[in-house]
């Protein structure tokens, strides 16, 4: 599906999200935005427009969110008018925008790959050239290797320099700038001088600076574009859970109506190993749920009659008949799903020191190298000289070690990371990580494993019965229960009742293994700070195990290591009280919230940003995802749901929670250097621009000394793994 436009009879309002105001809502993805100056202008048009109520487009993923009253503008006159500009915006959740960005990413990529090769190649017949001025090559031979950089570079430059040629192009054509714009001019201008002086015999050529530019650069842009086309693969992963049609029971039988059709009131059937398709209540059958897509918790939770179920939760066991309590769009994963997109808005925008630096730089570079031309033309020099002095200028300062400053450490940071078993999803991440003064925990799946372990056995039990009894049960306490006692044989008479537990009748004597309520009457006794199961045989008194979650390897020294450092660390769950406050006293922390819902958990965070707080969340569930968005920097397990882990920026790997503390030290020495990259950048740009526009400099070594900054930053970023942060 493409965006509407004049020949395109599908119009934005038809799949707009009416609000009560009359307005519409949608989200599409803008392409062509590269880079902040790009937000401004589309931002700054959209909320010009009479009748556009709110516009907010996301730096990162290109995002925008649009709201406009249709009676005054229509949805297809402001997407022409962006096409416009420059600009062509697609509905963000379409198949055929993931296509896109395949092909884009795979484009970039063999860029990438042209650039480095032939880079590689024009070097060594450099490194040729420049050997053989010391040793009087002769005019011929080096015309020779000039021709045959030539013949490398320049269909080379062609396909690897598109993606920068086209940017400044379409910046240039709506009257701004941006950095692509000097990257273009440089390495067109070395491109055309080097041919220029190989078609007339001169001894320079810059053919290997400019691929060198292209190949470093193009890094940093296929990581920034991976960046995106996983933040926009999050939408699309909350939307697959959320059913596209229900099986409404009436009268004379059953029917398949569209989830938007399905209104309270209405009843639907829910098979087993089925997702609930709306929020409701049951009103036949019982059975367990997995509820861990709202509450995060791994253990099944018994419904019966009468208990709420929600949208998107997994039917364990038996069919169920719910009774429709919320519309599709009122549903609690619907409104987890606005959460995430409000909260992923709503998050500031991260634009790197170099990237402001560069807005700047960017009119400073033209106007120098334009003023020494003139100013060489007007002291009496030739056309030529005043030109090379002008091109050294621009080369010298040509934005290779600004464009560097941050990819070469990411890229560095990244590789050691992931040689460590993290796997890091954001370009910018290290830069947010390294700045949080908050680190706020999850705790089952987290802190914890997610397995439960027997903490206490009753005395004087029939361990072979309660050996047959958990073998014929899947929950999770009962996989705990036979760890510790193998089953030496198998009831056949055993039989699970869904939400209650599993009972067998043997020589007469009933046996149960469950619920309290189930076993006995009256009150069950105080509950136990975790998990618990009840055995009972017969008429005997019922019987109690307990059970503890297992908290991570580690868990306790990262928690002290993040302390130590200065960091404030909570923990934040949807568990019971005691169980959060157990774990708590175990792990070292002392700040923690108990039986929080997805809504509370990211007020939560909410309001430790308002204090101004830099949060880093800790999450493993798709009930976490929500306060995972809303944080300025999220990490999550490998262990954690499909969601959580594309919306992290951080992934580890393993049973230990080593990594965290890990991860974060080595951000904060990660953002150290790339200030030191900057600092260097900067200051070689301070020297260096005075002495070429003083002609001390030919274009060769404004090259060479280009080049040489960019060697001193990679080598500076190749130190990212070493040490120990604080």
């Amino acid at each position: 599906m493409s965006a509407a436009t004049a020949d395109n009879p599908l119009t934005p309002e038809s799949f707009a999200r009416p609000r009560p105001d009359g307005s519409c809502e949608a989200d599409f993805v803008v392409e062509g935005v590269h880079c902040p100056s790009c937000v401004r202008q589309i931002e700054g048009f959209l909320h010009a427009t009479k009748g556009v109520a709110a516009a907010r487009l996301n730096a990162t993923t290109h995002r925008l969110n649009m709201r406009w009253f249709p009676d005054q503008v229509a949805g297809r006159r402001l997407l022409a008018d962006l096409q416009g500009m420059g600009f062509s915006a697609v509905p963000f959740e379409t198949a055929a925008l993931a296509g896109g960005d395949h092909r884009d990413h795979r484009h970039l990529v063999r860029a990438m790959a042209i650039a480095g090769f032939a880079a590689a190649n024009v070097m060594l017949l450099s490194v040729a050239v420049w050997a053989g001025l010391a040793a009087d090559m002769g005019p011929a031979t080096r015309g020779l290797f000039h021709w045959l950089s030539a013949v490398i570079a320049l269909p080379a430059v062609v396909f690897a320099g598109r993606p920068f040629f086209t940017s400044a192009w379409a910046a240039l054509r709506r009257g701004i700038t941006n950095m692509d714009v000097p990257i273009s001019l440089a390495v067109l201008l070395a491109c055309l001088v080097s041919v220029v002086e190989t078609a007339r015999g001169g001894p320079h050529v810059y053919f290997d600076a400019a691929l060198t530019l292209l190949f470093f650069l193009l890094v940093g842009r296929v990581l920034d574009h991976g960046l995106r086309a996983r933040a926009q693969d999050v939408a699309r992963n909350l939307l697959l859970l959320r059913a596209p049609s229900a099986q409404v029971i009436e009268d004379a039988g059953t029917r398949t109506l569209p989830i938007g059709r399905v209104v309270p009131g209405m009843r639907v059937a829910v098979a087993a190993e089925a997702r609930f398709p709306v929020d409701g209540r049951v009103t036949e059958g019982a059975g367990a749920v997995d509820d861990s897509v709202i509450t995060g918790e791994s253990a099944p939770r018994p419904v019966a009659e009468g208990d709420r179920v929600h949208a998107g939760t997994l039917n364990l066991s038996t069919p169920l008949v719910v009774e429709v309590t919320a519309a599709d769009d009122a549903s609690l994963l619907a409104g987890i799903v606005e959460m995430m997109a409000a909260a992923e808005q709503a998050k500031a925008r991260y634009v790197r020191l170099a990237d402001r630096l560069a807005g700047y730089y960017v009119a400073v570079v033209h106007g120098l190298a334009a003023l020494t031309w003139v100013g060489w033309m007007l002291g009496g020099a030739d056309w030529h000289s005043a030109l090379m002095t002008a091109l050294a200028v621009l080369v010298i300062t040509c934005p290779c070690a600004l464009g560097l400053a941050v990819p070469a450490v990411q890229v560095a940071a990244v590789g050691h990371l992931f040689r460590a078993g993290v796997l890091v999803k954001s370009g910018d991440a290290l830069e947010r990580l390294a700045a949080i003064d908050t680190v706020v925990f999850d705790k089952t799946g987290t802190l914890t494993t997610g397995r439960p372990r027997l903490r206490s056995v009753p005395d004087g039990i029939d361990e072979a019965a309660v050996a047959a009894l958990a073998a014929a049960s899947r929950h999770p306490l009962a996989a705990a229960l036979r760890e510790r006692f193998p089953a030496l044989e198998t009831w056949p008479e055993a039989q699970e009742v869904p939400g209650q537990g599993v009972t067998a009748q043997r020589d007469g004597v009933v046996y149960r293994l469950g619920q309290y309520a189930w076993l006995a009457a009256g009150s069950p006794p105080a509950p136990a700070a975790g998990p618990e199961l009840w055995y009972r045989a017969g008429g005997a008194p019922p019987r109690r195990f307990t059970f503890t979650e297992t908290a991570r390897p580690a868990a306790a020294e990262t928690v002290a290591g993040l302390v130590a450092a200065g960091l404030r660390v909570e923990m934040v769950s949807g568990d019971r009280r005691r169980a959060v406050a157990d774990l708590a006293d175990r792990v070292g922390i002392f700040a923690w919230w108990a039986a929080r819902r997805p809504d509370q958990k990211i007020a939560h965070v909410a309001r430790l940003r308002a204090a101004g707080r830099r949060v880093c969340m800790v999450g493993d569930g798709l009930n976490d995802a929500p306060a995972l968005a809303a944080a300025d920097v999220a990490i999550s397990p490998s262990t954690a749901s499909d969601l959580s882990q594309t919306k992290a920026d951080f992934v580890f790997q393993g049973a230990s929670l080593a990594p965290v503390l890990a991860t974060w030290r080595l951000a904060r020495r990660a953002d150290r250097l790339v200030l030191q990259n900057i600092a260097f950048a900067l200051a070689y740009n301070a020297v260096a621009i005075p002495a070429a526009m003083a002609g001390l400099v030919t274009p060769l070594i404004a090259a060479l000394a280009m080049s040489g900054s960019s060697i001193v930053v990679s080598l500076n970023a190749l130190r990212v793994g070493q040490g120990r942060a604080r």
